[in-house]
């Protein structure tokens, strides 16, 4: 078999995108002459669909970021080609990234970065704390190894709650949510954006978590609805919420967040350009090797379920 005929878009490409496909064996063509694309846009699934309208012969394609709802929205996996992700390709820098916002939290650094005076002892350890994290892909599997070292009991709820979690004290399904929430330090979101999570977190779930726990999102914005969790915030019905997404996004200027002193806002930055363009460009080499030798691809989208 020879190199497989590889397809870059939107155009004009990076060079490391390039280069990525060429490690693996690709040979770079243009889109009518490709068996396979790689898109490196992390919206545009409209232009998308439209180039893949245009190019029959594409048959598997690979997205930039674990996140395709907006693809999964058109409809866009309903054509009979193979489609990868970067499923787990950024679960190392985002949970990393999730247990600083947990700590910041927790340790009442808000409070303490703009402190002009002493002040009073406050914070809470992590070291044989309970979480509860909603979701059980890469970005939880890492978490749950940081915490590891914490002696920390983690509650992790999931679609498929037959199947357990690995580290987890206990795997439960979205429909024990509720039962989750009490008793935790820490509520990480790190689960899909589908019809089913979105808005998971709203003022019931709100109501059921601890006064002291802190709600860290690392997920997609939409996952909480933001008013109830500005109410929440404001009485003191939790201890905070670290964000590095929002529900709007990004987060307009004078919007109440930004002025609460329990809330930690990043702009979606659990994952950098910088970060993610070794990690992104080794996924695509990989795929484009298992690719050419027939091999299952890595990071295989589920088209029945949006992710």
């Amino acid at each position: 078999m020879g190199a497989p005929r590889i397809a870059v878009a939107p155009a004009p490409a990076a060079a490391w995108v390039e280069d990525a496909v060429r490690v693996g064996g690709g040979e770079l063509v243009d889109v009518a002459d490709a068996e396979a694309l790689v898109w490196t846009a992390p919206r545009g699934a409209d232009d998308l669909r439209r180039l893949l309208a245009d190019a029959p012969s594409v048959r598997w394609v690979q997205l930039p970021w674990a996140g395709v709802e907006d693809f999964a929205r058109l409809g866009i996996f309903d054509g009979g080609r193979r489609w990868t992700c970067g499923k787990g390709v950024y679960a190392e820098p985002v949970a990393e990234h999730a247990l600083a916002l947990a700590l910041a939290g927790l340790r009442a650094f808000p409070d303490r970065v703009r402190a002009r005076s002493w002040g009073p002892q406050a914070g809470r350890s992590l070291y044989d704390a309970k979480v509860t994290i909603l979701g059980a892909g890469g970005i939880t599997e890492c978490l749950i190894d940081l915490l590891r070292p914490m002696r920390t009991e983690v509650t992790v709820v999931r679609r498929d709650a037959a199947t357990p979690c690995r580290g987890a004290a206990r795997t439960v399904g979205l429909d024990r949510l509720h039962d989750a929430l009490p008793g935790a330090d820490v509520v990480f979101l790190a689960l899909a954006l589908t019809p089913e999570t979105e808005g998971v977190i709203g003022a019931e779930e709100l109501a059921r978590m601890e006064p002291h726990a802190w709600l860290v999102n690392v997920a997609r914005g939409r996952h909480v609805d933001t008013d109830p969790l500005v109410a929440a915030l404001r009485q003191g019905a939790i201890g905070g919420a670290g964000l590095d997404v929002t529900e709007p996004e990004p987060l307009p200027d004078g919007h109440p967040l930004w002025d609460l002193p329990n809330v930690i806002v990043t702009p979606h930055t659990a994952n950098t350009q910088e970060m993610a363009v070794p990690l992104l460009s080794r996924r695509i080499t990989e795929n484009v090797r298992r690719y050419a030798n027939g091999d299952e691809l890595v990071g295989t989208v589920d088209a029945a379920a949006g992710y």
